[in-house]
């Protein structure tokens, strides 16, 4: 964008740092224990490189795609991320109104159940709730039938993180919980299972679910067996297991085992418009976007998150132009091969 300081998504960040108190910048920036999965979702876009087709004919390109029945601009998601008002005083609110109006879904995290009403009402577009079980029942399900009569479009199910990583940033620098969330209401279901996903569906007839936090080809094979919708290849941002596998790393056994039989999204360590194409090529049905919001909207608010998914939009177009793709219909394993 000419005259624009953010020529990519990258450049957000510094500006957010300067923005934000230490301790919530480190908040959003770590991850678990030595931060080596941390790293390893983004090195591992390195460990695949783009094989471009030439000579296609193709005069424009349409990265337009659906996805569990939303028609989508582009398979570019934003990843729930927690306690949003402590990077912009408008939060969700302005992470959903700029999701919608790039056309795409905003996913919200569950540490805003206290105003989901109001960010349900300020999202135009298609808004999924990101669930966490609490460990008192009731209160799980009094949360689905908010969730539902809010108007939210689809539950995306957090199933790793049955106890909080060991993250050390936020040990030293002490942070806390933002004023007005009730500690207690962090306390989330240890013991969860598979039989989990029954109690979901029970209390939200009718709304798709997504099983976020597969790492694994059986898993996979469970989530189809148990009735999902969809699954969300994720290890939490590097946030919760350190020297877990990156989430592009996963992706391909994931694909495998569940073979068409639902979509396969991922998130983790997205940074270019190429990370995309690269994981849509490795199966991805979509990708989510977590920091690249974060930075975006602690920089800039609205405009930032709307700034970061115009840039990655702007890549993705770029680079399914040079290596010959029209559609997504296009993309396929064909296109990237391990890097030499």
């Amino acid at each position: 964008m000419a005259g624009s300081p953010y020529l990519q998504v990258d450049d957000y960040e510094p500006v957010a740092k300067s923005k934000l108190p230490a301790d919530v910048y480190d908040f959003y920036a770590g991850g678990a224990g030595d931060e080596r999965t941390l790293a390893e979702n983004v090195r591992a876009f390195d460990r695949w490189v783009l094989r471009p087709r030439v000579l296609q004919g193709i005069a424009s390109v349409d990265p337009s795609t659906t996805v569990l029945g939303a028609p989508l601009s582009m398979p570019i998601l934003v990843a729930p991320w927690a306690f949003q008002r402590r990077a912009h005083p408008d939060g969700e609110l302005a992470t959903v109104r700029a999701a919608a109006r790039a056309g795409t879904v905003a996913v919200i995290s569950s540490t805003a159940a206290e105003h989901l009403e109001e960010v349900a009402a300020a999202g135009s577009g298609t808004t999924w709730w990101q669930l966490y079980l609490y460990s008192d029942v009731g209160r799980s399900a009094e949360l689905i039938r908010r969730v539902v009569d809010a108007g939210f479009d689809a539950i995306c199910w957090t199933v790793d993180l049955p106890v909080l990583g060991i993250r050390h940033r936020d040990t030293r620098s002490g942070l806390t919980v933002p004023v007005g969330l009730d500690q207690e209401k962090l306390e989330y279901e240890p013991a969860l299972s598979w039989d989990h996903l029954s109690f979901i569906r029970d209390h939200a007839p009718g709304l798709p679910v997504l099983v976020k936090g597969i790492l694994r080809a059986e898993d996979g094979v469970r989530a189809v067996e148990h009735g999902a919708d969809a699954v969300v290849v994720s290890n939490h941002g590097g946030r919760q297991l350190d020297g877990c596998p990156a989430g592009l790393d996963a992706l391909p056994e994931v694909v495998e085992a569940v073979d068409g039989r639902l979509p396969v999204l991922m998130d983790g360590g997205v940074r270019r418009g190429t990370d995309v194409l690269k994981a849509l090529a490795l199966g991805a049905s979509a990708i989510l976007i977590g920091r690249a919001a974060v930075w975006g909207l602690a920089a800039e608010g609205e405009a930032g998150v709307t700034g970061v998914l115009g840039i990655l939009r702007a890549e993705l177009e770029n680079a399914m132009t040079l290596t010959g793709c029209a559609t997504l219909a296009d993309v396929d394993r064909a296109l990237v091969a391990p890097a030499p």
